[in-house]
Order: C-alpha cells, then sequence, then structure tokens
C-alpha cells in the first residue's frame, strides 16, 4: 500500500528562498562575511517580490517571564526563518540552533544556508501541534 505524502510545509516560499540562495551564490562565491550573503539574499527576495524582515528579535520566556531576547537573520513572506552560514565548514550544531529558533516563535520551517564553497542547505521543521506553549 502507498504511503501518501503530505506536502513539504511552505513549499513555495523555501523553494523561493533556495532559488534565491543558488542565485546569490553563484554570483559571490565563497569567501564574504555572512552580513554579505544576508544583504545579497535580502536584495535578492526583494526583487522576486518577497517580504524579508533582518535580524528579527524575539523574546524568550521561562515560566511565563521574559528570560532573554533570541535573534535571528532573516523571515521572509512572514513563513520561514532563514539562518544564513559563511564559514568553511557548516558546524553541526547550525541546524539546533535553527530548531531554537522555531521553538520561540509560531513558525514552523526555517532552513541554515551555508554559503561554502559548495551550496549547501539544511531544511528544519517543528510544528506548532508540538510546542510547549506553556508560559
Amino acid at each position: 500500500m502507498k504511503n501518501p505524502q503530505r506536502p513539504l510545509l511552505e513549499a513555495r516560499t523555501t523553494r523561493a528562498i533556495l532559488d534565491a540562495f543558488r542565485a546569490v551564490h553563484r554570483n559571490l562565491g565563497f569567501g564574504y562575511r555572512e552580513r554579505i550573503y544576508s544583504l545579497a539574499m535580502e536584495r535578492e527576495l526583494t526583487a522576486r517580490r518577497h517580504t524579508v524582515q533582518r535580524e528579527v528579535a524575539v523574546m524568550v520566556y521561562y515560566c511565563g517571564e521574559p528570560l532573554a531576547w533570541q535573534t535571528f537573520d532573516m523571515i521572509v513572506d512572514e513563513r520561514v526563518i532563514v539562518e544564513n552560514k559563511s564559514t568553511e565548514r557548516l558546524h553541526p550544531s547550525a541546524p539546533s540552533q535553527l530548531f531554537s529558533y522555531l521553538c520561540s516563535t509560531n513558525l514552523e520551517v526555517g532552513l541554515v544556508l551555508h554559503f561554502g564553497h559548495e551550496p549547501k542547505f539544511h531544511r528544519v521543521i517543528f510544528e506548532n501541534r508540538f510546542k510547549n506553549r506553556r508560559r
């Protein structure tokens, strides 16, 4: 019996982000700092008619009390968190870092974009139905 697959969460937005990511990497290549890639991604996505919020800060709560601000690189179309990395090798904790960002928002999908020698990405999902919302 075939197992019908659910469509990817935020497929349209993540596809647009990945297309922009490939275009930016193709044009800039490897070697720039993360800020340069973030600015280029913002420009590329905006040119493609997507909304981009950069350097977004979100409060993390503990037992209903504010604990600390957490800042991530960007949100695209108010749907997907993007974390840009420009190291030679992607640190293994990068997807976990993005997962923590998803924990502190109502967003369910994020992308780690690695602007290394070869462009690579990681898609991270944390559905709202599994989030602990007791504050």
